[in-house]
């Protein structure tokens, strides 16, 4: 595994790791976009432990080179969930999926490598 490699795994699990706390904690502006997603919130622990079966696959993936794919194959659909999410089920502006849009291209630049 290449250092730039490590790198971007390391910042994807992080950032992943804090939207599974900010999820799982309940965080007030977590709420406020589940509610304008018109989602359950029971679908919220869903997505989190999704995302940390994503986050302990990345990590994994430092030993077991292979999970990596899985994680963020994951994590590519997961981030196309959200950009829906917030593009047509809550109607945002489009910089409020710049995070998703990020964290998607990531996982996609992870695979592609």
């Amino acid at each position: 595994m290449n250092t730039f490699i490590m790198i971007l795994s390391l910042i994807l699990a992080l950032m992943f790791s804090i939207s599974v706390l900010m999820k799982f904690l309940r965080a007030n502006s977590m709420l406020q976009h589940w509610k304008e997603y018109r989602y359950p919130l029971w679908f919220m622990d869903v997505i989190a432990s999704l995302e940390l079966v994503g986050v302990i696959g990345v990590i994994s993936s430092f030993w077991i080179p292979g999970v990596l794919t899985l994680a963020c194959t994951l994590f590519a659909i997961l981030m196309l969930g959200a950009i829906h999410a917030h593009l047509f089920r809550a109607k945002h502006k489009p910089v409020m999926a710049i995070n998703a849009v990020f964290m998607l291209i990531c996982s996609l630049l992870l695979l592609w490598l």
